[in-house]
């Protein structure tokens, strides 16, 4: 009898657990319907108050536009004394609709207190236009007289519109931020009402949740496993090849044998995702790694680092020349045909190897000289390198600096000079060019020639690339809070322009900072789009979708193809430094800038021109047509804090330069 009622629950017992288990299914049941309830509370309150705050956002931005089109009539006027013709009519007369465009739009949308200024507003535009007009009129015919009887007229109604603007922006900007204020703390209310009321729902059915732990215990796993896996191949990613490295790395020590690490980049990738798309691109990458698996030992570790670059690791090797065996291996392994789908496809591959402890004694180091050696293997299309440190182009020196560049950027060693983008015909700044420098604590200033390359032939082309951008947008930040509006541009490199996350690390460093997107310009290669068209084209459209300016820089340098170019979702071209330097002594130069100038025209760009050296050139560039200028002429790249005395000598727009 003991042992039969020990056998299993009683009835009772039975009994009790469906209760229990009920209970606590309609425990959770309440919590869910109980936060629901709250979330959807919260919603509603704050859509309103964030619909609010997104018109004052519109309104605002109308201000900014009315503020650039004011200044940009004021400036054509001025110059059409100097330069009349049908060009400048036509830009006068695209500010003018600009400006009405943006008042229209504040006099619909605004509230009753923006009405009446409006009102006044419009008015004094059209006094202001006619009066303008009737002085073009004047320089038309000759009549100086006549001009400055109505400089008396426009000035004073210009500087009335542009106290109403500025007065107006002031006032939207107030507004947007309070408004924005307000909707924080409705969010921070009822964040803390959910959670309040969802921690307590919670605290009274602890006991029925218990039930669960095995399931979160196995889903706590599977999240740990897809942290360290590679989600299409299944391969171990770059987190846990470093930590294979530090555990092959003591075994190493332990056992007094080398082990070794090789990184594999397939060479002809991109044109079976070009060709046959990118699901047939996964296929192959599922291959790729089951190959190489199958061509090691159990103990060897195969990783995908992401994209098309695998790593192999080798512990327990007997010699640095079985590495270097192994290596050879997997070289033949890839050059066999891979059959996809009833096709066979010949991919080959560039391999770099490290052996350890002979050429590095860190992961890192390891990695980024892995990555040296397989960047020269396809440089020199050899297909296996290993590395070697006496190489040119890698000197103990520069290698230094590669362990040392990590370090720099997060101790921020690196900073940023910025150099004016001025109009070329009237003087005014459009904005600057972030310039990164590295203040090395033994070397000096370290000019970005040196430590970019090796930059972008490692991972450290991410963060730096980061640090640039945020530094860049902070500095824009402290400006625009000291009144200064300026745009600033950001070079790109290819690796970063081919990262599908890099849209979305703009758009956050963005909203950090409080930086409206039309203020950043990211500036890339004609070359850097050319590696691979598809993939910049997509990233290019969602930065354009965002509202970022696109450049393109160095233009004409490159091998460039205009059935791209022409859907390019880009804003800007820039002319080489190389083609403007000579163009005023060399009729070859001469005439590229002038093509260059009249393709950024016909294709609605705005065309820069780097490396205006002196006021000859600048002549010959205003002459062409060319919309803007940079260089030694206009002034040095400078730190951020020589820069705000630069922009207080030149508060006032310079005349364009004349002979």
């Amino acid at each position: 009898m003991g042992v039969l009622a020990s056998s299993g629950p009683t009835r009772g017992q039975q009994l009790r657990s469906r209760t229990a288990s009920r209970v606590a299914l309609a425990g959770i049941a309440g919590v869910l319907l109980a936060l629901t309830g709250f979330a959807l509370w919260a919603a509603s309150t704050t859509n309103q108050s964030a619909l609010h705050a997104a018109e004052l956002t519109h309104l605002n931005d109308a201000y900014q536009r009315a503020r650039f089109a004011v200044a940009t009539e004021d400036g054509l006027a001025h110059e059409y004394r100097h330069k009349p013709g049908p060009e400048l009519r036509a830009r006068f007369a695209q500010a003018a609709r600009s400006l009405n465009a943006a008042v229209q739009y504040l006099h619909e949308h605004g509230d009753a207190a923006d009405r009446d200024p409006i009102v006044t507003l419009k008015a004094d535009h059209r006094r202001y236009l006619r009066a303008v007009y009737r002085q073009f009129a004047a320089v038309d015919a000759g009549d100086q007289r006549r001009v400055l009887a109505l400089d008396e007229e426009i000035e004073p109604l210009f500087e009335r519109i542009k106290a109403d603007v500025e007065l107006g922006a002031t006032h939207e900007r107030d507004e947007t931020l309070d408004g924005l204020a307000v909707l924080r703390r409705q969010v921070v209310v009822a964040t803390t009402i959910i959670f309040g009321t969802g921690l307590g729902l919670l605290i009274v059915f602890c006991p029925a949740l218990v039930g669960y732990q095995g399931r979160t215990e196995r889903q706590a796993a599977q999240n740990q496993h897809q942290a360290l896996h590679d989600a299409l191949t299944g391969l171990p990613n770059r987190t846990l090849l470093r930590d294979r490295i530090g555990q092959a790395i003591r075994q190493a020590d332990r056992e007094l044998s080398p082990a070794a690490l090789a990184l594999i980049d397939l060479d002809r990738f991109k044109e079976v995702n070009d060709t046959l798309g990118h699901h047939d691109g996964d296929q192959l990458l599922i291959l790729v790694g089951q190959r190489l698996q199958a061509t090691l030992r159990n103990v060897d570790t195969v990783a995908r680092l992401g994209g098309d670059e695998f790593a192999v690791l080798l512990p327990r090797i007997e010699t640095a020349d079985g590495a270097v065996t192994v290596a050879k291996k997997l070289q033949a392994a890839m050059e066999a045909p891979f059959v996809l789908e009833g096709l066979s496809l010949d991919i080959e591959a560039s391999i770099g190897l490290v052996i350890y402890p002979e050429h590095a004694s860190e992961p890192d180091v390891l990695l980024q000289r892995a990555d040296i050696a397989m960047y020269v293997a396809k440089d020199t299309h050899a297909g296996f390198v290993l590395f070697d440190p006496t190489q040119d182009q890698h000197s103990p020196r520069r290698l230094a600096l590669l362990g040392e560049l990590r370090r720099a950027i997060e101790q921020r060693q690196l900073l940023l000079h910025y150099q004016p983008k001025v109009d070329t015909h009237s003087g005014q700044i459009l904005g600057v060019e972030a310039l990164v420098r590295w203040q090395h604590p033994t070397h000096g200033l370290i000019p970005p020639g040196e430590f970019i390359p090796l930059a972008e032939r490692t991972g450290l082309i991410e963060p730096l690339t980061h640090f640039v951008l945020d530094a860049a947008l902070h500095q824009c930040r402290d400006w625009r809070q000291a009144g200064h509006e300026l745009s600033v541009a950001v070079n790109l490199s290819a690796r970063r322009l081919l990262d599908l996350d890099f849209p979305d690390e703009v758009a956050a460093t963005l909203a950090t900072w409080e930086i409206p997107a039309r203020l950043l310009v990211v500036e890339i290669t004609e070359s850097t789009i050319m590696a691979d068209p598809t993939h910049a084209m997509q990233i290019l459209g969602r930065l354009n979708q965002m509202g970022v300016q696109l450049s393109i820089d160095d233009f004409g340098t490159g091998y460039s193809s205009m059935a791209y170019l022409k859907n390019l979702p880009v804003h800007e071209l820039k002319i080489d430094r190389s083609f403007v330097g000579q163009m005023t002594t060399d009729s070859r130069d001469a005439v590229i800038v002038r093509s260059t100038v009249d393709l950024g025209r016909n294709l609605g760009l705005r065309v820069v021109a780097e490396g205006v050296e002196d006021q000859a050139t600048w002549q010959a560039l205003a002459a062409l047509g060319c919309d803007a200028v940079q260089g030694y002429y206009i002034s040095r790249p400078v730190p951020a804090e020589d820069l705000i005395s630069w922009l207080e000598q030149h508060a006032a727009p310079a005349a364009p330069p004349r002979g």
